[in-house]
């Protein structure tokens, strides 16, 4: 595993313990060059993913943005970086288990808001805004009203 500090490839696990309710493996590193420690996780990969994006263009699917993306929705909410983890891997598990290797970002960002939508309203709506490109506060009342948030 190569150092995110100094890209040494001389790293050593210092610790390895289930996470994720044991769909993944946390391993906390060492880097024998700088020092440094670090934390990576192991997932099984059941196939790859291709995300179609609106344009028609095609790449390949990112765990990692999934995640950044939803760590903004619920960035200073009430739940662990744990919860928000095995939110993502549901996610992508519902994904690789639909049997298909092209996925529309469409059908990604409705899993999403699904899954917020039961877990926190607050993060739904800032996640609701990014997706559906709210550009003024009517945007926002329109939605909260349409979803019954308010209540």
């Amino acid at each position: 595993m190569r150092c995110p500090f100094c890209s040494s490839e001389d790293t050593q696990v210092k610790d390895s313990r289930p996470a994720e309710e044991g769909a993944a493996i946390r391993r906390r590193r060492q880097c024998l060059s700088c020092g440094q420690r670090f934390t990576t996780f192991e997932r099984v990969q059941l196939r790859n993913l291709t995300v179609v994006k609106r344009s028609g263009r095609r790449v390949r699917f990112d765990r990692e943005k999934l995640l950044r993306s939803v760590l903004v929705a619920m960035q200073k909410r009430p739940m662990e970086r744990e919860q928000i983890e095995q939110l993502v891997s549901s996610i992508v598990r519902r994904l690789e288990g639909e049997g298909e290797a092209d996925i529309t970002s469409v059908r990604i960002g409705e899993m999403v808001m699904e899954a917020l939508a039961n877990l926190d309203p607050v993060a739904y709506v800032r996640y609701a805004s990014v997706y559906r490109d709210f550009t003024e506060t009517r945007d926002f009342a329109r939605f909260i009203a349409e979803e019954k948030l308010d209540e």
